[in-house]
């Protein structure tokens, strides 16, 4: 039979065995009017007064935004809350875009990202990491490091942080605080927040909020300087608007969250022994870092031995900034990866990345369908595919003619799992 994949900006239409186990999310419709949901959700907000009521007209208002790999409608969200804002003065605003460890954005994708108006009107900023100038310490987090957040956030006097809600392979879901932490702290903070004992905890992973000390410790830095307002979306596969979440930074996010995991969650009776997966498409498939985020959803439900196949485009490489494919090269396998970040010692950013899809290598084998070249894809020492069906019929020479297969078409939007 024939399925789908997000893949890019176009999707791939890929055939499958006839008694494939298709895995995604209930497809929930657009709303049939986002504007006017989203500005009612400023003025009737959850655990908190309606925005314009919060803001003075001489209040300075930072809004934290995501950066171009979040498929997060900014487009949308930023002018709807200056607008709702009018009583504030243009020059009064500053737009951060919170890009954690990943690369700066360019004007033109600024105005890809946010519109023309906004770009030529608003003051619009990339969080850098690793200039401490641009950052303010402010104090000692529970989980042993210096906290450092970017102070164009800090120093104003109304802090709004944006984003969308979907299931996260190690926050149990994004949005909400993940917005400041790690989206515009410092590279110090950053290293703790990911580092190999974190990364490593069983209780990080998709869909659990609950002692998940990776959600623990952004909602412990939210506080030392809190967002006074949150607006999150909830998409659909197409990426349009399925719901609205404003107010309170953590009563509206636990709302955000509980609405995705009634909707994202889907039990499978048993693991497969292949599991094809996307990156969700774009703008989440552009490098194969975040890639990483399909081949962990394929995980959870694949056998031990088994085979993951991603179709990540990659259209923006490994990438070439940071170090994920520059830690490929200090091990030979991935438990040798594995060994290396788990060592005291070692520390240097991109490692969470790169220790996540260690994991999923011991467990099974992994294919990458994309645009890299073959040797870019060796390299981080996954197997490259130029045809997805052709490498389902070799696989059928390992598990067998009765090979199972799963087909996560959404990939990261959806959370699969196995009672075990």
């Amino acid at each position: 039979m024939k399925t789908n994949l997000l893949y890019g900006q176009t999707g791939m239409d890929i055939e499958v065995p006839d008694h494939s186990f298709i895995v995604e999310p209930k497809d929930l419709p657009a709303m049939e009017n986002e504007v006017e949901a989203i500005k009612q959700a400023l003025r009737n907000p959850i655990g908190t007064p309606p925005l314009k009521k919060m803001v003075k007209a001489t209040d300075t208002v930072a809004i934290i935004i995501s950066d171009i790999t979040r498929p997060t409608p900014n487009h949308i969200l930023v002018p709807m809350l200056i607008e709702e804002l009018n009583h504030v003065p243009l020059e009064n605003f500053v737009v951060i875009n919170g890009t954690g460890t990943h690369r700066d954005q360019t004007r033109e994708e600024f105005v890809q990202m946010l519109g023309d108006w906004v770009v030529d009107n608003i003051r619009i900023i990339n969080n850098n990491c690793h200039d401490k100038s641009t950052q303010v310490n402010l104090g000692k987090s529970k989980f042993g490091c210096d906290v450092y957040l970017n102070k164009d956030y800090v120093e104003v006097d109304f802090r709004i942080v944006t984003g969308f809600i979907e299931p996260h392979f190690f926050a149990g879901f994004s949005g909400g605080p993940k917005g400041i932490m790690p989206g515009i702290a410092g590279i110090d903070t950053i290293m703790t927040f990911h580092n190999a004992r974190m990364i490593g905890d069983p209780l990080a992973t998709w869909g659990n909020m609950v002692n998940n000390p990776v959600q623990d410790m952004t909602r412990e830095i939210n506080g030392l300087c809190k967002p006074h307002f949150m607006l999150n979306v909830t998409l659909n596969k197409q990426k349009e608007i399925t719901n609205v979440f404003a107010g309170e930074l953590y009563e509206a996010h636990d709302q955000g969250c509980a609405f995705v995991k009634e909707h994202a969650m889907v039990r499978c009776d048993e693991r497969f022994d292949v599991v094809i997966t996307s990156n969700s498409g774009y703008p989440l498939d552009q490098n194969l870092y975040q890639a990483v985020k399909g081949m962990s959803a394929a995980q959870k439900i694949v056998k031990k031995g088994g085979a993951i196949i991603v179709a990540s485009e990659c259209s923006d490489g490994l990438p070439s900034h940071g170090n994920y494919a520059k830690i490929f090269e200090l091990a030979d396998t991935p438990q040798g990866l594995l060994d290396l970040i788990n060592s005291p010692e070692f520390k240097m950013f991109d490692q969470w990345q790169v220790q996540k899809q260690a994991v999923i290598q011991v467990w099974s084998d992994v294919y990458v369908y994309s645009k890299l070249t073959d040797e870019q894809v060796k390299g981080a020492m996954l197997k490259p595919t130029l045809n997805i069906e052709k490498t389902l019929e070799e696989l059928k020479q390992v598990y067998g003619e009765n090979m199972t297969v799963a087909v996560l078409p959404l990939g990261p939007l959806t959370i699969p799992y196995v009672e075990e």
